[in-house]
């Protein structure tokens, strides 16, 4: 007897991806025999890296993992779901803020399709407080981002912000 392999879908603008990001993914492999993620083109934001900038980012870092995909997408996330062949979405909670968008947002997928569903992981107590935002703005400042972000970001924060 043989088993579809158990699939989810990371979705993210990935503004850069974080190690907080990674933590996730590593966790969804415990779960999840394939994770998909999902740089979203993000037409609402002003993402400091474009969207190819940043499908490359996360597909680098994850380049050696067979378990990993990693695709950009627009439009909407049920649409891409079942294109991708996958009912379940992997979303990271680090805060109550972070859960009542959330449930929204499962709520409202959930409506434009019955099979959608929700799954939340939290990460690591050290990546709780960590998001691309709050690392952007760090290393806009000249912080040192080191220890929230893998070497390819941190390469690719000093290529962004000390081009001539």
């Amino acid at each position: 007897m043989t088993t579809t392999p158990r699939k989810v879908l990371y979705p993210g603008t990935f503004d850069p991806m974080t190690n907080g990001h990674i933590d996730l993914v590593n966790r969804a492999l415990k779960l999840f025999d394939e994770v998909i993620i999902a740089v979203a083109f993000a037409h609402h934001k002003k993402p400091l890296f474009d969207f190819d900038e940043r499908v490359a980012l996360v597909k680098h870092y994850f380049a050696d993992n067979p378990k990993v995909s990693v695709v950009g997408f627009e439009g909407l996330l049920v649409e891409f779901a079942k294109e991708q062949g996958v009912s379940a979405v992997l979303r990271g909670l680090r805060a109550v803020s972070d859960f009542e968008y959330e449930f929204g947002l499962a709520n409202m997928n959930r409506s434009l399709d019955d099979n959608f569903e929700a799954v939340f992981l939290t990460p690591s107590q050290e990546y709780s407080f960590v998001s691309s935002t709050l690392v952007r703005e760090v290393a806009k400042l000249g912080g040192d981002v080191s220890k929230f972000v893998p070497e390819s970001v941190l390469a690719a924060f000093d290529k962004k912000f000390h081009q001539s």
